[in-house]
């Protein structure tokens, strides 16, 4: 392996861990707002639950995408 493929795998490395990172900190965020809106307005929990899904699946979505990019890079490897 030459440097620049080593590089490039690094690369994906800390790229995979730093989307792991973000997504685990907005699902968490939202969650957290989430339970705050519930707590102010029992009534509208069902609304709040729905719109926190739908969120948490879109960052999640956005996330395994990076990851795949991530793990393609790395597996063929710069040439």
């Amino acid at each position: 392996m030459d440097a620049v493929s080593t590089l490039g795998v690094m690369g994906c490395g800390i790229g995979a861990g730093l989307t792991v990172l973000g997504a685990g900190l907005g699902i968490g965020r939202i969650a957290g707002k989430a339970m705050d809106g519930i707590a102010r307005q029992p009534e509208a929990s069902g609304k709040i639950q729905t719109a926190m899904l739908i969120a948490a699946a879109l960052i999640e979505g956005v996330s395994f995408f990076s990851l795949v990019v991530c793990l393609i890079i790395s597996s063929t490897g710069i040439k």
